[in-house]
């Protein structure tokens, strides 16, 4: 197995301890990284609207 292979599969196991470990926080998480795109993407749409 090649170091990228070793690597991927290491972090789906830290992702997937994380997640039965702590699953009220990696809600929380998840939902805090949806609420940045989410502003993020209406930034993006207000300057787009803006230029029109």
């Amino acid at each position: 197995m090649n170091l990228k292979k070793i690597l991927t599969f290491a972090g789906i196991a830290l992702l997937l301890f994380f997640l039965i470990a702590e699953p009220q926080q990696a809600a929380q998480l998840v939902t805090n990284i949806l609420n940045s795109l989410r502003t993020a993407a209406e930034a993006l749409i207000t300057f787009v609207r803006q230029l029109f």
